[in-house]
């Protein structure tokens, strides 16, 4: 084995996190979730570690900076010293509110509302985070608000005894990318995580089609 470097970590970290998710939604206990909270913090040292040894940084810096940061965007819960706030806001909105000023505060050259939501997320998880960024900052959100959009204006599905089948035919990746982009600006409106959901589904999926076999754990709650 070669040796570690941030690059070669990353598939791990994003692995472990993954791992943290699916334990979570499949109600596994809390000893399995302990394990795997581990495991992410181990990719957190390991990561402070190879910055220490270049002199750039260590893990006490790495939790220095978070407190510091939780401090500065959460004048709600803290004082400037850290100790607790005798009071708190009366709703989540203001606390938003607040958390987003802050952060506009800290860079107000960022002009872009969607600057910061990583490429590399999943394509609904970042669809979903694009929207939340719209409505944050007073961008239209709603379903069929883009010009141009090319998908059907009526129902988009239709099942046929255990086959669900568009109703109209996709012509292109673009079509089934608009179309895949309001099912996610649906869900959101709803209060549903559509990454969340298809993970849930595909775990359904999979456990509905596994040979029973003793040795093959099933993944679904």
């Amino acid at each position: 084995m070669g040796a570690l470097t941030h690059e070669s970590l990353v598939e791990y970290l994003l692995e472990e996190a993954f791992e943290v998710a699916e334990t979570i939604e499949t109600g596994a206990d809390e000893a399995e979730l302990r394990g795997e909270l581990g495991d992410v913090l181990l990719q957190v040292v390991l990561h402070a570690r190879l910055a220490e040894e270049r002199g750039s940084f260590g893990f006490d810096d790495v939790v220095q900076g978070l407190t510091a940061k939780m401090i500065r965007r959460n004048p709600h819960v803290f004082r400037p010293d850290g100790s607790l706030q005798d009071t708190f806001p009366a709703s989540v909105e203001e606390i938003v509110r607040n958390w987003d000023s802050i952060k506009r505060a800290e860079k107000p050259e960022r002009g872009d509302p969607f600057e910061g939501i990583p490429q590399g997320l999943p394509a609904l998880a970042r669809a979903q985070k694009s929207l939340d960024r719209a409505a944050r900052a007073g961008l239209a959100v709603a379903p069929g608000f883009r010009p141009g959009l090319a998908v059907p204006a009526g129902p988009v599905v239709e099942r046929v005894g255990p086959v669900v089948r568009l109703v109209e035919p996709m012509d292109s990746e673009n079509q089934l990318g608009d179309l895949l982009f309001e099912l996610v600006a649906a869900a959101r409106s709803r209060g549903f995580d559509a990454e969340r959901a298809l993970r849930g589904a595909v775990r359904r999926y999979q456990d509905g089609h596994r040979p029973a076999h003793p040795d093959l754990p099933r993944t679904g709650s």
